[in-house]
């Protein structure tokens, strides 16, 4: 990875800039889309129907209304030139595709089409259309693998699911396009980053509401897989800020994004229960159906670069980022502020 530094200030104001948010329904699409117009940007969204499409992210962070929105599928060459020729926007954030490691063991080819297809045919439509569009990629930290130290982007990738071989290729794919072409593309390679958009097929919303249940007086039982894996949980509006700080640099590389801290999914259930004064002890059961196939057993970040590069820093630790999950689940405090 070369050097990059930046010659401009990241936090310097975009003067009137216009974004494509594509997958601007899911949690991070929802998140940039409020960053981005706080920053004073134009923003354009895309969903595989927008007519029909669930902007309920959008809603609940108070933006719906201010984003344009379009209909586009990603996996069709042509759906994806005519919508960049339809927007020209200045920055593309391909945030789209299938987004569940678990879901992805059951779905393979949809998973590998919607991620590795969408991002080859966004990549040959800039390039083909001539745009000076910037790129970024959301990559996904499943790519490493198993590590027992903390990635960095020098760290060799192992993926261990059709999700991370599916994001392993999108990778691969934006680097060739950025040193074949000349294309301004870059990955950010996130690690589990939440917050109350997440769906609730992800565990740690299913903890949250779970937990905010039984406080209230529920009898459920939690059921979860392996406690002892372990992850590197951060702050999602941190995370999008970052993306935005990766295409504010005069020249494109990739960055680990990440808290540098890991936490077993046993002290996330802990820390959960027991901010509502509850033992998780006498409310979760251990469900063996529940794991995954290739489950990874240890996942964390070196966020080092992009604190030297970006200036960015993860600033919520994990109690907090369960506090805040715990206070939206009850009904209190999201959105707080243009970027809680």
């Amino acid at each position: 990875m070369t050097d990059c530094i930046p010659t401009t200030n990241v936090n310097a104001p975009p003067n009137g800039k216009s974004a494509l948010i594509i997958g601007v329904s899911g949690q991070d699409g929802a998140l940039l889309a409020r960053l981005l117009l706080a920053k004073g940007y134009h923003v354009h969204g895309s969903s595989r129907d927008a007519q029909i499409g669930n902007f309920g992210n959008l809603e609940r962070v108070g933006v719906r209304h201010r984003v344009q929105l379009h209909s586009a599928v990603t996996t069709d060459f042509r759906s994806v030139a005519q919508l960049l020729s339809r927007t020209a926007p200045d920055e593309v954030y391909l945030l789209a595709g299938q987004s569940s490691v678990g879901l992805s063991f059951e779905q393979p080819v949809e998973t590998l089409e919607s991620i590795a297809l969408g991002t080859l045919n966004l990549l040959e439509a800039i390039r083909f259309l001539g745009l000076p569009t910037r790129l970024y990629n959301a990559g996904s930290s499943e790519c490493f693998g198993d590590q027992e130290e903390p990635a960095d982007e020098q760290t060799a990738f192992r993926p261990r699911s059709p999700y991370a071989v599916a994001k392993a290729s999108a990778h691969w794919a934006v680097a060739s396009y950025r040193e074949a072409y000349g294309l301004h593309a870059c990955t950010g390679i996130l690690f589990n980053h939440e917050s109350p958009l997440r769906p609730l097929r992800f565990v740690t919303r299913k903890i949250v509401a779970s937990v905010c249940r039984i406080a209230a007086g529920s009898a459920e039982r939690l059921r979860l897989g392996n406690l002892d894996i372990e992850r590197d949980w951060g702050w999602a509006p941190e995370y999008v800020d970052a993306m935005w700080r990766m295409l504010q640099l005069p020249e494109a590389n990739d960055f680990v994004i990440a808290t540098g801290q890991a936490h077993s999914l046993r002290s996330f259930v802990e820390f959960a229960f027991a901010a509502l004064d509850l033992d998780w002890r006498a409310h979760v059961d251990y469900d063996d159906d529940l794991r995954r196939p290739s489950d990874l057993r240890r996942s964390v970040g070196c966020p080092r670069r992009a604190a030297e590069y970006l200036g960015w820093k993860a600033t919520s630790d994990l109690q907090s980022v369960i506090r805040r999950m715990l206070d939206a689940e009850q009904g209190r405090a999201w959105p707080m502020q243009a970027n809680s």
